[in-house]
């Protein structure tokens, strides 16, 4: 059901099933055997579309954003649309991989369970309590997922409520082991947060974003750091460079064309910028990222693993 759009971009899209189905769920053995038939090792995507992996047994790495996370039995790990991925070692691991567009979920349920937040946790811990009951919403999941005919006409209805459901069990805070419930947030933070992720390319400088929002560049460069222990400045810098990193694994465009998709007409302030906040050039890692994603014999392949 996932396939990649075009051999040349890194971008995988959600292509749904002949039943118009938002979502698929997958064990890992099926995934193994999925990606040994065509041909594909471990390596780095870019998804439109979220991925929710639960581990029974073993343990691996998987990498998001360019961290690494440690994914053991009982964990729960989740990617969301445009975040880089990369599948850790999957042949000691059981456990099962849901896939969605957001489109599956009601807006109330999706709110509820902060499917639109691109800044959402990643990795998840239930206590023992909450596991059960989240792993119980899964199995229904997949259990329906698999019996339900294509062209029953409560396919979809049943599919999209069972996917509300286990997503609602997992992110309820008080079921979370070892954490108090997340911390609310100032509103000058969200509004920041908000108006950096659609303007970041444009405006790089606190100044703007404290004029559209009516607070003081003061107040915000508070706020960010209370949220995220770095000034609204680095903040900004944080989001660039990440989608300066994204883009630089995943698209073959060269480095100039990249500089101007981010804002930066001048290729060399790009680069000055780029080495400035990573210690490297864009090119050294590009070549360094790409370098960890070839197979054997080095040619990279451009299938995707799901």
């Amino acid at each position: 059901m996932v396939r990649n759009g075009h051999p040349d971009v890194q971008r995988v899209p959600y292509a749904a099933g002949a039943g118009g189905d938002l979502l698929e769920v997958v064990t890992l053995e099926q995934l193994r055997r999925r990606m040994a038939r065509r041909g594909v090792g471990r390596r780095t995507e870019r998804p439109e579309f979220h991925l929710l992996l639960h581990l029974d047994g073993g343990e691996m790495v998987h990498t998001v954003d360019f961290r690494e996370y440690a994914v053991g039995a009982g964990s729960w790990l989740w990617v969301r649309p445009g975040q880089v991925q990369r599948f850790g070692d999957l042949s000691g691991v059981d456990g099962a991989l849901v896939l969605f567009r957001e489109e599956a979920l009601d807006p109330s349920a999706a709110s509820a369970a902060g499917v639109g937040d691109p800044f959402g946790r990643t990795l998840w811990t239930p206590d023992s309590e909450s596991a059960a009951a989240t792993v119980r919403s899964l199995d229904h999941l997949r259990l329906e997922f698999e019996s339900l005919p294509r062209h029953s006409h409560v396919r979809l209805p049943v599919l999209h409520h069972l996917l509300a459901a286990l997503l609602l069990r997992l992110t309820d805070p008080s079921g979370q082991l070892g954490t108090a419930a997340a911390p609310e947030h100032s509103e000058p933070f969200l509004a920041f947060r908000r108006l950096v992720e659609v303007g970041f390319v444009q405006h790089r400088d606190v100044e703007h974003y404290a004029r559209e929002l009516g607070y003081s560049s003061r107040t915000l460069r508070r706020a960010t750091i209370t949220a995220t222990g770095v000034g609204a400045k680095e903040f900004i810098d944080q989001r660039v460079v990440l989608e300066a990193k994204r883009l630089l694994t995943h698209e073959d465009q060269p480095v100039e064309r990249i500089a101007a998709r981010l804002g930066f007409p001048d290729t060399s302030n790009f680069v000055k910028y780029f080495a400035h906040r990573t210690a490297t050039t864009p090119a050294t890692f590009r070549a360094r990222a790409r370098g960890r994603d070839q197979p054997p014999g080095g040619r990279r392949r451009s299938r995707s693993t799901a």
